[in-house]
């Protein structure tokens, strides 16, 4: 099953039936415009596997998990096939596609030829593969995603080397190769210009004829002051300026936001003045906001601190404990936090500094925790994914309330999935998956979904599984 086709397919729900069931709800869909999407997210890289398998080549990622050693060729006809077939299927059933262009994997041979994001050339690349997936795929696909959190997975992969190529230097990692000071800006600019090129073939030769929509999506973690003091709140400043705004600030506004260029210095690329008019010629149709989380930042500037692996360029060190007390409930990940509060925060503070761009959320979920002692019973009891995924809605209605135009919500992940450098050490699906068998059970939480955006209502806490039974009766 070849995946050179396209690198995302993110799955959206349409349901029209309503079920009401007895009991006071927290929260329904009711609270919700029309037409509000609602939906699951996962990424072909993550779930499909076949690494080998429909003539696929390999891509970054498949070299980098098995740690062992096509430009411009014939488009692979079964990924064609393949992903035309997948596509069918879901309209078939109701199911809209939302698709990423990219989602972290590349082709090898890119990264062999001419160093992948590192390398300019790459933008030309990118705008074949685009135009390509356009032309097969775009009278079905309505909603087009450039990039999938490249502002994660480029400080990951050039910063602290934790994702494929894994290059980094000093202080931030240990790596074979690698500048960590330059090359994640290097990268960077190369995606921002990339994204602007797939956008332009895209405006220019399909938006017209196929009525879609073109965006991007980010990773928005939300930061809060470790203490009420001026430094501090503008070390939150800082961290979100790094985040998000690094790519959206050069694609809305024109150039990478005021703290990166004060701190950076000649370290960050400059667009020339023909790159800028692109960039303004190729403005967004949404943005898609990732959240999970929020933390806590502290000042580096007038204060001594660790090396943030992260966000050490923003001069900041990030927390999730204050005088011993965690900003929220634990997840299955050591940095995610159930913090629903985050969500209405970033997504008004995103809402201001874009003047409202229409918005989707295309991830946010919970984690649990994998071992293999654990059996497929402990995974499908997700209690806590519910009151996870309940609260974050919450948080989400009461931003749309206030005015943000938020379009859309999936949940990451529709299945468990290879979650990167993590492995299978973590669960963020809503059906469960032997990893031995490959048989998909439901978890609770998926028969809870399923029935909330049947209209039921949605509680908010449980305090113990025998509360569960209004929802899985």
């Amino acid at each position: 099953m070849a995946r050179e086709a396209a690198a995302c397919l993110v799955v959206l729900l349409t349901v029209h039936r309503l079920l009401h069931l007895s009991g006071v709800a927290a929260i329904d869909r009711g609270l919700f415009p029309p037409g509000f999407l609602f939906g699951t997210s996962t990424s072909a890289y993550q779930v499909e596997g076949g690494y080998l398998e429909g003539n696929k080549g390999l891509s970054n990622w498949d070299v980098f998990t098995h740690k062992q050693e096509g430009r411009f060729g014939d488009v692979n006809p079964d990924g064609v096939a393949f992903y035309s077939s997948l596509i069918d299927n879901l309209l078939q059933k109701g199911i809209q596609p939302f698709v990423t262009l990219c989602h972290y994997d590349i082709p090898h041979e890119l990264d062999k030829r001419y160093g992948g994001w590192l390398s300019p050339e790459i933008q030309k690349d990118f705008g074949y593969f685009a135009e390509i997936c356009f032309k097969m795929f775009g009278d079905r696909v309505k909603f087009w995603a450039t990039f999938n959190q490249p502002n994660l997975f480029i400080k990951f992969s050039y910063m602290v080397g934790w994702y494929s190529p894994g290059r980094c230097s000093e202080p931030f990692g240990n790596c074979k190769s690698g500048n960590s000071s330059i090359e994640p800006y290097i990268a960077g600019h190369n995606i921002i210009l990339s994204h602007a090129n797939a956008v332009s073939i895209y405006r220019n030769k399909y938006q017209g004829k196929q009525g879609g929509q073109i965006g991007i999506a980010l990773c928005i973690i939300w930061y809060e002051p470790f203490r009420n003091t001026t430094a501090d709140i503008l070390a939150v400043k800082r961290a979100l300026s790094f985040s998000a705004p690094w790519f959206l600030d050069p694609i809305l506004l024109g150039d990478y936001p005021r703290e990166m260029r004060e701190v950076l210095g000649g370290r960050l690329p400059k667009f020339t003045s023909k790159q800028k008019k692109r960039l303004e010629a190729t403005k967004l149709d949404f943005i898609g906001l990732n959240h999970y989380t929020t933390c806590y930042v502290k000042d580096c500037i007038f204060s001594q601190c660790e090396i943030d692996p992260i966000n050490g360029d923003a001069r900041v060190f990030s927390l999730v404990e204050r005088d011993g007390v965690p900003i929220g409930k634990e997840t299955g990940s050591p940095f995610f936090y159930d913090v629903p509060r985050g969500m209405e925060e970033a997504v008004m503070y995103y809402k201001q500094r874009y003047n409202n761009t229409p918005t989707y959320i295309p991830e946010n979920g919970y984690s649990q925790a994998s071992n293999s002692s654990m059996t497929a019973k402990d995974f499908t009891n997700d209690t806590r994914r519910i009151n996870y995924i309940s609260g974050y809605l919450t948080s989400l209605a009461s931003a749309i309330r206030k005015g943000a135009d938020v379009r859309g919500y999936f949940v990451w992940s529709l299945l468990d999935d290879f979650e990167w450098n993590s492995g299978y050490t973590s669960r963020f699906g809503l059906y469960h998956v032997d990893y031995k068998t490959l048989k998909r059970t439901p978890k609770l939480s998926a028969d809870w979904y399923r029935k909330f955006l049947m209209g039921s209502p949605l509680r908010r806490k449980f305090r113990d599984e025998s509360q569960l039974h209004q929802f899985t009766s």
